[in-house]
């Protein structure tokens, strides 16, 4: 889907983007010595924001909801992309092309309010037409052509006040100049701790993004090729070739974006609307959409297009199953040649009257392509749960040690630099010692007590990166390390290690960790390099009597370069209740363990840092 700007008089776009029942903030960048006039004479002036963001509030009329008076996602996903588009033109200053929309998770339906007979709204149906949806849009990180677009939606109950998360969602769009040809982003500079956090992170989201493939086809290539089919009491299997929907759309130009392309908000509605049928044909019921898995447009449309839209069951669980959809262009109606132009995965439950998940029949794959369908979609549910449990919950809700197994280590890995990130944006951070070079800052939160110890060293980053990401060569400079042993190369940039360390004086054992060390090169001029620790849970590295298990949730070395030869060298540690009295010592000053102990680390960079044989050595 491309897009791009036109210029006409701000009134005509707003209109001509959002009818006469929603609103966005205008399109157009102001000026920098321009202010912004408050809507109303009684209006207090409205803070700064991001130059990039769009709101948008759409108000839920009958023509948006489906036969239940629920608002229909179709309608919804072009409200998203809309409003995402819009976010990514004001960046770019050119018009952009959606290259994927992120997995997103409907937390919440909208739908017609229940009325009781004493004449109360049933809270638990939601809210309906009549309400308003808001959408909010921001570019997170632009890199060289594509930038991702954060967005957040919500829905406003208009007679109670009541505000709810509908879902949120990460976008990639690509700026395209004339005649197709990508364009070189400026770089975005974030400026609140928020905007700091997700500009850090959106660099892991898109490495995720672009191994995805490999994650499903490893799993896929670990997992028994035969998959054991569930059994369910007084319940056949429905052939998946009954569930089969093929339909096709002529693209005309109320389809179109203002490119005169099929609008990709456009084509994503169509996609839900097979899907659902689909898995109607499954259950006999109303499904309801819960989760999308990602959009990936691989080519634009055209007004003139047929757009031939597929869908399938690929498998039913027990209470949920997922569709798979996919859409394919062609230009004129003998031609034989199609383009794939979209696919994507959808995942639908049936509720009863309380809101609970129906169980669903099973699904008896066809050969072949039918068989193949029915495993990829096992592998992707696994994909998601492992998601879910390492990505999407609060850190204060996982356990330190989650797990590892090669269905997961993306998302694990994703995690561990991601909190390392998040931990390194804080704005809090308060200088607590200083010693010559060494300086120590401390963060105070509800539950952690973290420290950050930093000093400038002279050696390139690159070469400090390679060290202090070897674990194996830490006992070197760090007097609490007794051993390193690397237990699994995950790949280039992961590693699973079991570390021995000394005894504390409160212990009568050593300790021991199974940790798992990511590391990343800068994404871009201005990033650090990243060496992150976090604990993981191996079967073959079981705890030990001889030992205490130890654990650490968030740790690592952000290094940026100061010149050719300088680098700012920077340990962060999340402090857990057993290594707490050892680091408030260090803060109050009654101790200066962790100085020296950073010290020795400036010394083994240096007696390193021309070390031909050490080089060769590192991984």
């Amino acid at each position: 889907m491309v897009k791009g700007n036109i210029i006409v008089p701000e009134d005509i776009l707003s209109f001509c983007c959002n009818g006469l029942q929603g609103s966005t903030s205008p399109p157009r960048a102001r000026e920098p010595e321009e202010r912004e006039e408050a809507p109303g004479a009684m209006a207090s002036p409205s803070p700064a924001r991001n130059p990039t963001e769009v709101q948008m509030s759409q108000l839920v009329l009958p023509c948006h909801t489906n036969h239940r008076g629920e608002l229909s996602t179709g309608q919804l996903l072009k409200w998203i992309d809309t409003a995402a588009c819009l976010s990514a033109e004001r960046h770019a200053g050119c018009p952009c092309v959606t290259a994927s929309m992120d997995d997103i998770y409907f937390e919440h339906t909208i739908s017609q309010p229940s009325v009781s007979p004493a004449g109360q709204r049933d809270g638990r149906s939601g809210v309906g037409v009549g309400q308003v949806v808001n959408i909010k849009a921001k570019v997170n990180r632009a890199f060289n052509s594509s930038m991702e677009v954060g967005i957040q939606v919500s829905y406003e109950d208009l007679c109670s006040g009541k505000h709810c998360s509908i879902c949120k969602a990460y976008a990639t769009f690509v700026a395209q100049g004339s005649l197709g040809s990508k364009v070189r982003l400026e770089p975005l500079t974030p400026q609140t701790e928020e905007e700091k956090i997700e500009y850090s992170i959106a660099a892991e989201r898109r490495r995720m993004r672009l191994v995805h493939k490999d994650t499903l086809k490893d799993l896929l290539t670990s997992s028994p090729q035969e998959t054991e089919r569930e059994t369910r009491d007084g319940s056949e299997a429905v052939p998946a070739e009954r569930t089969r929907v093929e339909s096709v759309e002529l693209v005309l130009p109320p389809h179109a974006n203002h490119q005169g392309n099929t609008f990709g908000g456009q084509i994503m509605a169509w996609m839900e609307n097979v899907a659902t049928i689909a898995a109607s044909r499954l259950c006999h019921a109303h499904p309801t959409l819960r989760a999308i898995e990602m959009f990936h447009f691989r080519g634009p449309s055209q007004v003139g297009d047929r757009l031939v839209l597929k869908a399938i069951v690929n498998n039913a669980f027990k209470n949920s199953m997922e569709v798979g959809v996919s859409a394919e262009a062609y230009g004129q109606e003998m031609s034989i040649s199609r383009r794939h132009i979209n696919s994507a995965f959808m995942t639908f439950v049936v509720l009863d009257e309380e809101g609970h998940p129906r169980t669903l029949p099973m699904v008896a794959p066809e050969p072949g392509d039918g068989e193949r369908r029915y495993r990829e979609a096992s592998a992707r549910k696994k994909i998601r749960l492992d998601r879910k449990y390492v990505v999407s919950c609060k850190q204060t809700e996982v356990p330190l040690s989650v797990p590892w197994d090669q269905s997961n280590k993306v998302y694990l890995s994703y995690n561990n630099v991601s909190a390392l990130k998040m931990l390194v944006a804080k704005a809090n951070w308060v200088l607590a010692r200083e010693k010559e070079k060494v300086r120590m800052y401390t963060l105070e939160e509800d539950k952690f007590l973290s420290f950050r110890i930093e000093m400038s060293v002279c050696i390139t980053a690159s070469r400090a990166f390679s060290l202090l990401s070897n674990l194996r060569r830490r006992h070197e400079w760090d007097s609490h390390y007794v051993s390193a042993e690397l237990v699994q190369k995950v790949d280039d940039d992961d590693m699973i290690y079991h570390v021995v360390s000394q005894k504390l004086r409160s212990e009568k054992k050593p300790q021991d960790f199974v940790i798992l060390a990511s590391r990343r090169k800068p994404c871009s001029k201005g990033d650090p390099y990243v060496v992150a620790f976090r604990s993981v849970t191996l079967p073959t590295h079981p705890a030990r009597a001889e030992f205490t298990r130890g654990e650490t949730l968030c740790s690592g070395f952000c290094i940026w370069p100061e010149s050719e030869e300088m680098s700012k060298v920077a340990y962060y540690n999340q402090a857990m209740p057993g290594y707490l009295n050892y680091v408030t010592t260090n803060v109050a000053g009654l101790s200066s363990d962790i100085c020296s102990t950073f010290e020795a680390c400036e010394k083994f960079l240096l007696k390193n840092k021309h070390d031909l044989i050490s080089r060769l050595q590192d991984f």
